[in-house]
């Protein structure tokens, strides 16, 4: 059995801060074999935020991957968010551009589909590149059927249906498609604020798109909370977890068939 905790858009400097509390108590007490923070840790990407986001990371164990949301890219420091938007990032939490982890029957990649500016007015959506996807999918097609293959991005390739918001990510629907042609089980996302889990309408049906909700209180019509991962070699189980005020509750679980 594979167990992985999946967080985004916990948004320090506007972060629930009870439910990030038990959060970390949650995972510190779960046995899991990955956590991963689907970007937007900050609010605003001010050094502040970075550093409290840093703290709480370093209360969570074992294995982290965690990859950058919009938000991460300085709001304020204009200079910053034109020539290096993602310095504060690499320097406090990780690399930035890509992150992968390999283990015994899962492997991750992650990738940015930020942006810190872009050539249209909401610099908030989201962009992958040709060469991203291209880079993505050649290490994620190296490993073999029977491994559970992962992508995690902040932003949804795809709209989620009946969504809070929209991702409108350039790019996302070929990265998707090749994603699904490539036999990825799972891209994983944040930004929207809200659970969600459904396959691409490509390939054999059998690559999904999950998107965890938010630890922040900027709610969009869903509690505060996350994603817990449980895969075994028939299915893949994703329990979106509600905080309740005073603890966390399954709010929602989806069970998704796997690749034989």
């Amino acid at each position: 059995m594979i167990r992985i905790a999946h967080l985004s858009d916990i948004h320090f400097g506007g972060e629930n801060v009870a439910a990030v509390a038990a959060a970390a108590e949650m995972i510190r007490a779960g046995g899991f074999d990955l956590t991963i923070v689907s970007g937007d840790l900050t609010q605003f990407g001010a050094v502040g935020e970075f550093e409290a986001a840093a703290a709480w990371l370093k209360t969570v164990p074992g294995p982290m991957l965690v990859c950058p949301g919009n938000h991460d890219a300085p709001y304020l420091a204009w200079w910053e968010r034109f020539f290096t938007p993602f310095a504060r990032f690499s320097r406090m939490i990780g690399p930035a551009e890509a992150q992968t982890h390999i283990a015994d029957g899962f492997l991750v990649r992650g990738l940015n589909t930020a942006r810190g500016v872009q050539p249209r007015a909401n610099w908030s959506k989201g962009q992958i590149s040709r060469r991203q996807t291209r880079e993505a999918t050649d290490w994620l097609c190296g490993a073999a059927d029977g491994k559970l293959k992962i992508l995690v991005c902040h932003h949804p390739l795809t709209e989620m249906i009946g969504g809070p918001m929209t991702a409108k990510v350039w790019g996302g629907s070929a990265a998707a498609q090749a994603m699904a042609e490539c036999r990825v089980d799972l891209v994983l996302s944040g930004h929207i604020h809200a659970p969600f889990a459904w396959p691409y309408p490509f390939g054999d049906g059998k690559t999904y798109a999950v998107g965890a909700g938010t630890l922040s209180v900027r709610e969009r019509g869903v509690p505060a909370g996350f994603n817990i991962i449980e895969a075994d070699d028939a299915e893949i189980r994703v329990i979106a977890q509600a905080w309740e005020r005073s603890h966390y509750t399954p709010y929602r679980t989806w069970s998704l068939d796997r690749r034989c």
